[in-house]
């Protein structure tokens, strides 16, 4: 289902296609997070019209609300939210290390009690697996435990143990049909551990692997460390996914050590505070003072909706009175601005021109 297309002469990096039941996903990808159904403020269509191939819902929150009776009559996750484009659903597997003090692990999954209204339900890989079986998402995530930073060896070896397992059991739960299942890498920041574990996660046999574990607070040194310790574990012809990442130079960064797939809240959170990314990477606070006067796009070389249209000036209006428009155009912008990357590193690889520093 995976074919890569090209390869860098220079870099571990490639492009591909991710075939799933609703359509092709180039790579490498960015997916943008839509936890409950839903990329905040935007609506499918703008989000066809960026570009954007695959979205990610997460199993906890879906779960949770509205509910898989709601789903399931609506006919799916693709059906509810009207996105007819490739899903990828989380597992739950984060919560596990989000929600810590609202959770008990236990040798078959997880006690929760609900962030919502406190009440309990549990989730291991059986019950995960059913819930995205059932959300109808084409990529499936194996259930595991994301560690926290920092986590001693001993702490990261004995959470791999039960991760490991989990993640087997997850591969023996049935699957809907051209549902792909991807294990998840673990083992903190160290070396064996995150050898170990795609070594063995390859012997049970997936679609697809993605590293886990990461963007939880660990230097960004040890987060590409983790990726190169990996990737040479993991089979090359099946897609590679680091969760969680990240800043459009961690992405770089990460092409080129043979990552296919991303996602991370970071554009669409950025924008609800009010900070643009421009140029190379970086981003400017559109609502600070400086720009109240600046009638120039929020940034001059982008051809997004938001600066085709608007100012800066305008643009920090809007988030100063707290008008719904300013966090829109805003989302929209950082959403095309990871996209627009997303294309000019397919390119660059295909013409042979990729660098890590655009």
């Amino acid at each position: 289902m995976f074919k890569i297309q090209t390869k860098c002469t220079n870099t571990n990096a490639r492009t591909g296609i991710l075939n799933t039941p609703h359509g092709e996903i180039r790579t490498p990808a960015f997916m943008p997070v839509g936890t409950r159904g839903t990329v905040k403020a935007m609506t499918p269509l703008e989000l066809d019209e960026l570009g954007a191939d695959v979205i990610l819902g997460n199993t906890y929150h879906l779960f949770l609300k509205p509910g898989m009776d709601i789903i399931r009559k609506a006919g799916g996750l693709h059906a509810f939210a009207a996105w007819n484009k490739p899903i990828l659903t989380d597992s739950g597997g984060y919560q596990v290390f989000s929600l810590a003090k609202l959770r008990k692990i236990r040798e078959h999954g997880v006690e929760f009690a609900s962030h919502i209204d406190g009440s309990r339900f549990f989730l291991g890989p059986e019950e995960s697996i059913r819930i995205q079986r059932e959300l109808g998402s084409d990529i499936v995530m194996a259930f595991d435990e994301c560690t926290p930073y920092p986590c001693s060896e001993k702490d990261a070896a004995k959470s791999l143990e039960l991760t490991t397992r989990w993640e087997r059991e997850s591969r023996e739960q049935p699957l809907a049909d051209g549902q792909q299942l991807f294990a998840i890498v673990q083992g903190s920041v160290y070396r064996e551990l995150r050898e170990k574990s795609a070594t063995e996660l390859v012997k049970i046999g997936f679609d697809g692997y993605a590293v886990g574990g990461l963007s939880v607070g660990e230097p960004e040194e040890d987060m590409f460390n983790c990726v190169e310790w990996t990737v040479p574990f993991l089979p090359e012809s099946k897609p590679r996914y680091l969760m969680g990442v990240g800043m459009p130079n961690q992405i770089r960064e990460c092409v080129a050590r043979g990552i296919d797939m991303f996602d991370c809240v970071i554009p669409t959170r950025l924008a609800r505070h009010g900070s643009a990314f421009v140029g190379d990477g970086g981003t400017i606070p559109v609502k600070a003072g400086r720009f109240a006067d600046d009638f120039s796009p929020v940034d001059p070389e982008c051809d997004c909706y938001c600066c085709r249209n608007f100012s800066r000036a305008y643009v920090r209006h809007l988030l100063n009175v707290g008008e719904i428009l300013g966090i829109r155009l805003l989302t929209i912008h950082n959403l095309h601005y990871y996209l627009n990357m997303m294309r000019e590193i397919r390119r660059e690889i295909e013409e042979g021109s990729f660098k890590v520093h655009a």
